[in-house]
Parts: C-alpha cells; sequence; structure tokens
C-alpha cells in the first residue's frame, strides 16, 4: 500500500480538520416579533415622548440585520388583527406587508381566528410563508411544524397557540376546532423531530408564564419564541436548557437572538431588543409605499372628526386597573341598554384615546371586534362569581379583568383566586345574591368569552334561548341589537356629546 509523506500528510490532516470545525459550526439569526396587532405606523405609547414602531422602520432593520448570515424571520401570532390599519381590511394589509418583508414562518394567535374561519383560511392562502399551529384540529391550511436547513443544520420549528384559544375570540369563530393541550402537543412534536432535526425552535402564542413552564415539562426545545402576553424580554431568559424569548408588541421592538451551533446543540447565544422608531432614512421604501397605500384607504373612511376629548383616556390600564376610558365604554352601554349595571373585559379594550379630536378611527382602534350590546338577567350571586372570575388573572395581565358601570367592587388582589372580592354594590346597595338584575355586556362575554361562565349559563338557562340570524335570544336576554357594533355605538355617543371627560371614580377599590 502507498503511504502519503508524513510531511504532506500532516497539513492535509489540519485541512480535513478545519473543514470539519466548520461544518460542525454554525451561527443562526433569529429576528422576531409578535403581537403586532396590525400598527403599521408608528405612534405615541400612553406616557411616552416619542412615537414607537411602525413597520417599515421594522423592515429596514430587518434588512439590515439579515444580511451576509443564515438568517430566521419568525412571528408569534397575533399580526393581522387590531389596528384599523388592519382590521378594515380583514388582515390582507398585513399579510401583503409579511410577503414583502419575507417573514420565513408564522404562528397563530388567538385574534387570528377574529375574522372567522373563512377570512382566516384566506390569509393564510394568501401568506407566501408557512403558517403553524400544532395543537389545533379541524383547520386545514395550517402544519404542526416545519424543517428549515443551512449547511447541513436542521432547525425543527413548532408552532402552538394558546389552549384559551376558544374562550378568547367569539365562539363562532373556532366552531368545530379542537384546541389540543399545548405541553402534550409539544412533547410529542419534539419526539416526531428527534431524528429529523439538529436543534428544536418552539413558535409559541401561549404567553410568557406558559412558556417558562412549557420549558420546564418539556425537554429536547433549544429555543421558545413567544408571544401572546406581550412581555418585553430585553434579554433570553434561559430555563433549564431552553432559551425564552418575547419582544413586546405593536413592532416597537424587534427581538434578536444570535446563536452558535455546534454538533446539533446551542453552545453559545446573544441576545436583545433594539426599539425600533421612525428615524428619516432607515425605512423600508418598498414596505413604507404599502402602508401608505392601506393608510389612505383607511382615512378616506374612517377620518371623520365626531368630537373632542378634553383629557387622555387611558386603554392600556384596562387589565389591571379601573380608567376612565373603561368607565366610559361601560357607562354607554348601560345607558343604551338601559341596565341596572354593565360588566365588560379589559380585553376588549385595545389602546388609548388622545386629548384633541377624536376620529371615528380612533373608536375604531380603540373598539375593534365585531361586538354588540347584550344585557341579561343575572342574580346577585353570578354577578358575585362573574367579578371573582374577573379579577382572577390579574397577575398575568388577563383581558378579563372586568371595568364596570353601575356597580362598585373592592378586591385583594394578594389573595387566593377565588376568593378576592369584598363588598359588592350595585346603586349604592349592596348586592343581594337571590335578586335578579339586568347586566349590559358584550356578546362575546355574553356566551361565555372570556371564560365568563355565569353569563353563558344564564343566558343558555333561557327556555326560550336561540340564536337567531346572529342575534341571541331568549327570556334571559333583555337587549340584544346585533345591527350596532359597540364601536360605532361609541361613536355615535361622542357625535351627540361633542365633547368628552370621563374620569376614574373608585368603581374599583384595591384592598390590600
Amino acid at each position: 500500500m502507498k503511504k502519503w509523506p508524513t510531511a504532506a500528510l500532516c497539513p492535509l490532516f489540519v485541512f480535513l480538520l478545519s473543514i470539519q470545525a466548520y461544518a460542525q459550526s454554525f451561527d443562526l439569526r433569529i429576528l422576531h416579533v409578535n403581537d403586532l396587532h396590525g400598527f403599521a405606523e408608528a405612534y405615541k405609547p400612553l406616557g411616552s415622548r416619542e412615537p414607537l414602531g411602525g413597520v417599515a422602520y421594522l423592515a429596514g432593520r430587518v434588512n439590515a440585520l439579515r444580511r451576509g448570515q443564515p438568517t430566521l424571520v419568525l412571528a408569534a401570532g397575533d399580526m393581522i388583527q387590531g389596528n384599523n390599519w388592519a382590521n378594515m381590511s380583514q388582515g390582507e394589509s398585513v399579510i401583503e406587508a409579511m410577503n414583502a418583508m419575507q417573514f420565513d414562518v408564522m404562528v397563530l394567535g388567538n385574534h387570528e381566528f377574529d375574522f372567522g374561519q373563512a377570512v382566516l383560511k384566506k390569509r393564510i392562502s394568501e401568506a407566501a410563508f408557512p403558517v403553524l399551529c400544532a395543537n389545533v384540529e379541524g383547520l386545514d391550511r395550517v402544519k404542526p411544524f416545519i424543517i428549515k436547513e443551512w449547511s447541513g443544520v436542521r432547525v425543527g420549528i413548532i408552532g402552538v397557540v394558546t389552549e384559551e384559544t376558544p374562550v378568547a375570540t367569539h365562539p363562532r369563530n373556532v366552531s368545530g376546532l379542537t384546541f389540543l393541550p399545548v405541553a402534550e402537543t409539544v412533547e410529542k412534536s419534539v419526539r416526531d423531530l428527534k431524528n429529523r432535526a439538529d436543534m428544536i425552535i418552539v413558535l409559541s402564542h401561549i404567553g410568557h408564564a406558559a412558556d417558562r413552564a412549557l420549558a420546564e415539562t418539556v425537554k429536547g426545545i433549544d429555543v421558545i419564541v413567544g408571544g401572546h402576553s406581550h412581555t418585553r424580554i430585553p434579554r433570553p431568559v434561559r430555563v433549564g436548557d431552553t432559551l425564552i424569548v418575547q419582544a413586546w408588541e405593536h413592532g416597537k421592538a424587534l427581538g434578536v437572538l444570535d446563536l452558535t451551533i455546534r454538533d446539533g446543540r446551542v453552545v453559545g447565544y446573544d441576545g436583545r431588543l433594539e426599539a425600533i422608531k421612525p428615524q428619516p432614512g432607515s425605512e423600508d421604501p418598498k414596505i413604507l409605499a404599502i402602508v401608505e397605500r392601506q393608510r389612505q384607504r383607511v382615512d378616506r373612511i374612517l377620518n371623520d372628526r365626531i368630537g373632542e376629548a378634553m383629557i387622555d383616556l387611558d386603554g392600556e390600564n384596562v387589565r389591571k386597573r379601573e380608567t376612565n376610558l373603561g368607565n366610559f365604554i361601560a357607562d354607554i352601554m348601560r345607558q343604551v341598554s338601559k341596565a341596572d349595571a354593565a360588566l365588560i373585559n379589559g380585553g376588549t379594550i385595545r389602546t388609548n384615546i388622545s386629548r384633541g379630536e377624536v376620529r371615528i378611527k380612533d373608536v375604531y382602534s380603540v373598539l375593534p371586534f365585531d361586538n354588540y350590546i347584550v344585557a341579561i338577567t343575572l342574580t346577585g350571586k353570578a354577578i358575585a362569581e362573574a367579578l371573582e372570575h374577573g379579577v382572577s388573572g390579574i397577575e398575568e395581565g388577563e383581558g378579563r379583568f372586568p371595568q364596570v358601570s353601575g356597580l362598585t367592587f373592592a378586591y385583594a388582589p394578594s389573595a387566593p383566586k377565588g376568593s378576592r372580592i369584598g363588598e359588592i354594590l350595585i346603586a349604592g346597595k349592596p348586592l343581594d345574591p337571590g335578586r335578579e338584575y339586568s347586566v349590559a355586556t358584550n356578546d362575546f362575554l355574553a356566551v361565555g368569552g372570556d371564560g365568563y361562565r355565569s353569563f353563558a349559563e344564564a343566558v343558555k338557562s333561557s327556555k326560550t334561548f336561540s340564536v337567531v340570524g346572529g342575534t341571541l335570544q331568549g327570556e334571559k336576554v333583555v337587549y340584544s341589537d346585533s345591527g350596532r357594533w359597540l364601536r360605532d355605538v361609541v361613536v355615535e355617543y361622542i357625535r351627540e356629546k361633542e365633547t368628552i371627560a370621563p374620569g376614574s371614580e373608585g368603581r374599583i377599590v384595591e384592598r390590600p
């Protein structure tokens, strides 16, 4: 057998080793956003001195960061619904912008279902990227996971949405669908990918607390890119061997996670959030043109002035305390329906109204959902149960926190869930558990949305309960106007009043 000279063999051996090391080491950049909610234009968040966000500026930064290295651009759900810019096209404008930005993958969020399944399927068919959701059965066009490959390194991406989706959107939007337990679904998908992927990313729309629990429960996840809770995570959080990231909301930040992968394992990482602001010259002209064209379309419809706000109306803190905007909307619902009280979920209210001119588009941004006013008959006991449920998710910032009219209540946020509510007054008198009261709400809560079972049980206990032409009916339903969305009722009210200046009045009192 012919032998290689030693002098020639050594450089060859070093060369082969260097090739092997190069093949086994791989750098991957993940750029991620979540909970965009159609906020395509920059805006000033409550208390901010400068505007944040703007998808044209987000796209410009994505373009800069993806140059010269393998990059994944991921969307962690709740992208197509929320702001008027998205709602007036039922999310088509968002998909157009995401296609132009060349997103790689998106997971469904609960609000992707808000326009109904027919619209959702259309949006999915328009997307130039895969849409994932492993834990939903009955919805075609979505995939449980995909595998992306670079330089021989295979990356499996699994998508999951919150199990609470059936109570986070109107029941009609998820009819016929089954939402499976997240942890069991991910565990199964990880097993399915065991010999097909070198590393696993979970693209999650379940919230940060649930992401942490998932990382503790299911082994084999390298990265969780999260959404749903609108959590601002400046640096990656490590739980066991899993990195968890989330990029706030509304495109106000871009998540950047740089991974070094060797032999199919993450051996190094660095992550951050980059603030997105409207800086001239940093925008992507193509995306800016899409934003402007869709904005003009929306403005033609919604730019009519309807009145003036004498103060700022707070729609950002509706998930944790009484706010003047929550009071304002609840008052309108109670007055229109002539009910004894009103209760809505804070999650119905999506943004603020700033002091100054109020236009139709401002109200539509605050109330983007297609909900109408319903008043139902509830016992005092059922009202107390509803309020108890409403304050049970304050730690997680859940949208079920109540905004009320015609009643006041005290609660202790530090008390155990289920025993937080104290004194309840209606019309200044203590609540009578056995008495019946009329309570205004929206049709979403009336059928059990956000987990308000007290409402749903009362409505469905009606002997004559039915839904005719989309309208709830039954002897327990004392008011039901499906012909006008709540937002249009609010628009009409402001037109009539011309000026508004609602306040906070101590309707919700926090006790130690």
